[in-house]
């Protein structure tokens, strides 16, 4: 049930020809290729299984290796893994037989139906028709998860070393009817830092600004303040940062067709702006003159 398909790699990096910023940029969660054998194994329909895509967030993003930040970006999708989950959030109702007394079955995440391993799609609908073996499950991980994670990691150790700053931007979107608690404001992007324990609060602020000043209502970690990478990844203390961005897929996708909106490229070309308004925020902060002018 679970081989993947042999024409596609499960992620790509997308590099600069020199990397010259302290940035790695991610997208984990806009991945699009099915394998038919998942396709098979799933209730839903092939539209409807895509309802947890973070949609084209890999292209939204595009023109970060032109700034000089790799991009990484999963090709497998969401639903088949979920790899900004701890490695092992497991739901025990989804499998055949015991789990390992080392699976955290008892998150939030999980509870929701949205574990390493999700049970669900965005809108609570149930993915399997039926349940799968242990095996299964830790050969996803294993195959899957794993070594992306290893990927990430050395993108962030090769950052941290050459400009002794790394600061992860990790790409996700949200569905267009999101509000902030509390009031009926829908939010264009939400900037998540852990409450402030990701990243450092300039960098949060300047992420901010940058896009309030292109146009955009932006609110910082409420309701989104970051899944399990911006939180693993993000160490300030130790010069390596972490912001999740989250986008209101409203702005450049028909939620219903999945088709891009006519302002999809006003979108990418606005988030090319905040890209290279990063790459100064960060250069004035390390007070990086050479970096500056690149």
């Amino acid at each position: 049930m679970d081989r993947l398909a042999d024409d596609f790699d499960l992620f790509e990096v997308r590099e600069p020809e020199t990397q010259t910023i302290p940035f790695v940029y991610n997208s984990p969660h806009s991945g699009r290729h099915y394998p038919p054998a998942f396709l098979e194994s799933s209730r839903l329909d092939h539209m409807a299984i895509r309802r947890s895509e973070d949609h084209y967030v890999d292209e939204l993003f595009s023109a970060a290796p032109d700034f000089g930040a790799p991009l990484l970006q999963a090709h497998f999708p969401r639903a088949f893994i979920d790899v900004n989950r701890e490695p092992y959030e497991l739901d025990p109702k989804m499998f055949s037989g015991p789990l390992p007394s080392f699976v955290n079955s008892s998150s939030i995440r999980v509870a929701g139906g949205l574990g390493t391993i999700p049970r669900i799609v965005a809108e609570n609908m149930d993915i399997y028709a039926g349940r799968m073996t242990v095996e299964q499950a830790m050969a996803r991980i294993d195959t899957v998860y794993k070594p992306y994670h290893a990927c990430l990691r050395r993108l962030m150790a090769r950052t941290h070393t050459r400009f002794g700053l790394a600061v992860l931007i990790d790409c996700h979107s949200m569905p267009g009817n999101i509000r902030v608690s509390g009031s009926s404001l829908r939010p264009d992007f939400i900037i998540g830092d852990r409450y402030g324990t990701s990243a450092s609060a300039d960098l949060s602020m300047a992420a901010l600004h940058i896009l309030e000043n292109l146009g955009f209502c932006a609110v910082r970690n409420k309701p989104y303040a970051g899944g399990f990478i911006t939180e693993h990844y993000g160490r300030p203390v130790r010069g390596l940062h972490a912001l999740q961005i989250e986008i209101n897929r409203s702005l450049y996708v028909d939620e219903t067709t999945l088709q891009k909106r006519p302002d999809f490229r006003l979108l990418t070309s606005a988030i090319a702006t905040f890209i290279g308004a990063m790459a100064e925020f960060a250069a004035d902060m390390t007070g990086d003159t050479a970096l500056a002018a690149e």
